[in-house]
């Protein structure tokens, strides 16, 4: 049976946006409510855990120190950060009828570094600080239709009626919605062709009991032109008592099976490890493509990042009562974590006046 929750304002989505929304209006002393699809918190913040070992990125793993928003909530958070293990040298491989090549990395000036114990720490840290009840997971809005001064946004199973909702979806999902009235021509039309970040991505990682990569004439930072895997780099714990191996797959492979993925990767790090990458513990894979809350069929070929951070999604909606958030909306950094978390603030701000 369904039943109806009325809300100050809506989140659709779970994910690093819509956690951060709620987290700084509920400082606001207003009520929000967060509808997540999946039965999981975080979007494309997806950390696996398993004893033994190191917290494994499945999406989103890096910031910078130039990515003030998400330090400065890290910081707010009391979550620490750690730089990204990279070492003196790496292995490039530029063709297949040539052997990888072990080369100097060049300094680095600008790191990229991890959060401590994952990710995933971050949103469940935001959770925790929620309200009981705030969020509500396994349900899918289908609809969000204009009433008078507020919005009823329809799932499957429940009503909800609020003054504000923001959505934190990628925009390129915009149109798996209902809305009435429909959404102006303009948006309707960049959210088609906005790329959502990481949704054709494969990320596949291995773990292991040591770090044999970490000699003098090894690395477990690869760069490959051949594939599958065209990344590579060390992805174990800060605590240096878990190991793992972590990388990029070329997207095309998201049309062959698990098991034939993991072969290949296999038969790619033999290359560069020998018989030492068989002695593994454990294959983790995400294939973006397969996770529907994420990834949408373009009509026509898009480029990485195209469209994101258009001014078109900061434009007023059903009189400034739709808000869209999410990291491809953001004008700073707009696809990484820093642009989830800057699209959360400026959702706050935009909303604000539209409050009692």
């Amino acid at each position: 049976m369904k039943y109806m929750k009325t809300t100050d304002v809506l989140i659709i989505g779970a994910g690093l946006s819509g956690l951060a929304t709620a987290y700084y209006l509920q400082k606001e002393g207003l009520d929000t409510t967060i509808i997540e699809a999946r039965n999981r918190l975080g979007g494309r913040i997806h950390t696996l855990r398993n004893e033994g070992e190191p917290p494994i990125e499945m999406g989103a793993t890096w910031l910078g120190r130039k990515h003030r928003h998400l330090t400065a909530l890290l910081k707010e958070l009391d979550i620490g950060i750690y730089e990204q293990y990279m070492g003196d040298r790496g292995f490039y491989e530029p063709m297949s009828t040539s052997p990888p090549q072990l080369v100097t990395l060049p300094p680095n000036e600008e790191p990229s570094y991890r959060i401590d114990g994952g990710s995933g720490r971050l949103v469940q840290s935001l959770a925790d600080h929620l309200a009981q009840g705030t969020i509500i997971t396994g349900e899918t809005v289908q609809s969000i239709r204009k009433d008078d001064n507020q919005l009823l946004a329809e799932t499957g199973s429940n009503s909800y009626r609020a003054d504000i909702i923001v959505s934190t979806l990628p925009p390129k999902l915009l149109s798996t919605l209902k809305f009435t009235p429909s959404l102006p021509d303009p948006l309707r039309n960049t959210a088609s062709r906005t790329h959502t970040w990481m949704a054709e991505s494969i990320k596949v990682a291995l773990t292991f009991d040591e770090p044999f990569w970490r000699q003098p004439t090894s690395s477990g930072t690869i760069f490959s032109n051949v594939g599958p895997v065209d990344e590579m780099y060390d992805h174990s714990s800060d605590s240096q008592n878990c190991f793992a191996l972590k990388g990029f797959m070329d997207g095309a492979f998201h049309s062959v099976s698990r098991e034939d993925r993991k072969k290949r990767l296999l038969e790619q790090l033999n290359r560069f490890y020998g018989d030492k990458a068989d002695d593994y513990n454990a294959y983790h894979e995400t294939v973006w493509r397969e996770e529907p809350h994420t990834y949408a069929a373009y009509d026509e070929p898009v480029i990485p990042h195209q469209l994101n951070g258009s001014p078109v999604f900061q434009e007023p909606i059903f009189n400034g009562r739709l808000i869209l958030a999410g990291s491809e909306t953001a004008t700073a950094f707009p696809g990484y974590m820093d642009g989830a978390v800057e699209s959360a603030q400026t959702a706050v701000g935009r909303l604000r006046p539209m409050l009692p």
